[in-house]
């Protein structure tokens, strides 16, 4: 339980770090881009085992890094996309509704059993996930850009879905920070790829204020996925309780954190929104 807390706080602390970048003005692509590196040189920090090009290459989960380190930035880019055609609300939705995915891969693949109070739980959670991150009165989503957020509600599921499946069938104990540390590396590099082919046509420029989002934002977003696996492999709860309350409790946490940090105004449809949350945790976690 004690790394599913940190999990929470580690993902809490990006969003307040993703605040802090309206304030300074820092460009998010390339403190984004910068964050990857930062975590991939944290996690080998922390692996205590070799480090040379053969000792990963012979590994059975090299392609998930791989794999995974591309959806980064691919679910990020849609993610932008989507904020900018049909608004923040309906990317926030899509990203966190995703749960639903490894939730139900858990029960299928792993044959995990969900009381009966846990299965109501998870569908509160669904419920207190939308009415905690809608910002307008209502969403609209333009019919002809419909499959921008399907596509990041995929995509979202299909990441914490196959962090779940490395998790249960490859990883040891050893090697999840260096296994984090790859998605990370990965995620760079791509991130690279893209940011030359748009300095093609626009020169990039070193900016420090970059830097040091990138920084400040790749320590805990490395943690975040660390404590998740950590989380994941503890075995107190089933991988489907695990996602539900890591997700509706960043999503609780964030909105108190916006609340006393940020001065947000929240709505009665986001107070229903964390009342649910809370009462989610409790289902899900107790029973």
């Amino acid at each position: 339980m004690v790394y599913l807390i940190l999990s929470v706080l580690s993902s809490t602390l990006i969003f307040v770090v993703f605040k802090l970048f309206d304030v300074f003005k820092i460009q998010t692509l390339y403190a984004i881009i910068t964050n990857y590196v930062v975590a991939c040189a944290v996690g080998f920090f922390l692996y205590d085992g070799p480090v040379g090009v053969s000792d990963f290459t012979s590994k059975p989960w090299l392609i998930g890094p791989i794999l995974l380190g591309v959806l980064f930035i691919v679910i990020f880019n849609l993610m932008a996309r989507t904020a900018q055609v049909s608004g923040v609300s309906v990317a926030s939705v899509a990203t966190k509704m995703s749960l639903a995915i490894p939730v139900v891969m858990g029960v299928v693949l792993y044959g995990e059993q969900l009381s009966a109070l846990q299965i109501i739980g998870i569908v509160l959670a669904l419920v207190a996930v939308y009415l905690a991150s809608i910002k307008e009165k209502s969403i609209k989503i333009v019919r002809k850009a419909l499959i921008l957020p399907l596509l990041v509600f995929l995509g979202s599921g299909v990441i914490d879905t196959s962090i779940q499946y490395f998790e249960e069938i490859h990883l040891t104990d050893q090697e999840i920070p260096v296994f984090s540390s790859m998605i990370f590396g990965f995620a760079a590099f791509t991130g690279f790829i893209f940011i030359g082919i748009k300095a093609i046509k626009t020169p990039l420029k070193i900016n420090l204020k970059n830097i040091a989002g990138g920084i400040a934002l790749g320590v805990p977003n490395y943690f975040s996925i660390y404590f998740l696996i950590r989380a994941l492999r503890a075995d107190i709860l089933s991988s489907a309780a695990i996602f539900t309350l890591n997700n509706v409790a960043i999503v609780m946490c964030s909105t108190l954190f916006g609340i006393l940090f940020f001065k947000e105004k929240l709505s009665p449809k986001n107070w229903g929104g964390v009342v649910l949350a809370v009462l989610s945790i409790i289902l899900v976690a107790l029973f």
